[in-house]
């Protein structure tokens, strides 16, 4: 059943929206009939994406350049989405930036900051604003899924800032699913494992695995992982898919590595 069944499209917004796993999240949503606002730092990309968006799925798309990690650009955004539509339905905590590859005491206090801001406070003041909306409007209540990585079970070498960041979203998807009960605000999270994307590009050329080799690993189409979302997306307030590891089978995840 679309988003639209019965009534008007419901109202989406996917941060991280206009690249890679973000944008065939946004893509797949309008397909299944949400309005969708997209959301990232470039309006270039933002633009260049509703454009092609709206005309691959015919559905409506709208951008909205915000950055995540600064509390008065998430605050604007939020204000432009419940101005424009007066309400939100669905979000996607997508948006995130990955780790330089080098040894855990080499990373600077610029590059954890960066990662903290743009994965986990971003995350976390874009839930704030959307229980805010969405305890008020009326019908109450909706749906927010957290983009967790299969960083936030286990961690690639060197990659601690990340690991950390992702799992801590895991405790904000436990904690916004706990608070948001009684306002009928689920909470879900969807832990990727290699969705083909700019950030996985370096993995045809071998990556650095945990008994020091570099190996070659397998990924998914990330329409995949947009089919995941869509589902999770679709279930009644009064069900919820906690957590969803959606991953490339033959990736080196699950045994010893």
């Amino acid at each position: 059943m679309s988003a639209s069944a019965g009534g008007e499209a419901k109202i989406a917004l996917v941060t991280g929206g206009g690249t890679g796993v973000g944008r065939a999240m946004s893509k797949a949503l309008g397909a299944a009939g949400y309005t969708v606002v997209i959301s990232s730092r470039r309006a270039d990309v933002l633009e260049k994406a509703v454009t092609e968006l709206s005309g691959e799925t015919g559905a409506e798309f709208s951008a909205v350049p915000a950055d995540v990690g600064d509390p008065a650009s998430v605050r604007a955004l939020f204000d432009a989405i419940s101005d424009k539509y007066g309400r939100l339905d669905l979000l996607v905590n997508n948006a995130g930036v990955g780790v330089p590859g080098v040894a855990l005491e080499e990373v600077s206090f610029e590059q954890w900051s960066a990662i903290v801001a743009a994965n986990l406070t971003g995350a976390f003041l874009c839930t704030q604003q959307a229980f805010r909306l969405m305890k008020s409007q009326s019908p109450r209540g909706g749906r927010i899924i957290n983009n967790g990585s299969i960083s936030a079970t286990t961690p690639r070498p060197n990659s601690a800032p990340y690991t950390a960041t992702k799992h801590a979203i895991t405790g904000l998807t436990k904690s916004t699913a706990l608070d948001g009960r009684e306002f009928d605000i689920a909470c879900g999270q969807i832990d990727i494992g290699n969705a083909a994307s700019d950030m996985t590009t370096r993995m045809a050329s071998g990556v650095m695995q945990a008994n020091g080799s570099v190996a070659v690993e397998p990924t998914i189409d990330a329409a995949h992982i947009a089919d995941a979302v869509v589902y999770m997306a679709s279930l009644p307030l009064s069900a919820n898919v906690l957590t969803m590891t959606v991953m490339a089978t033959k990736m080196p995840f699950v045994g010893r590595g």
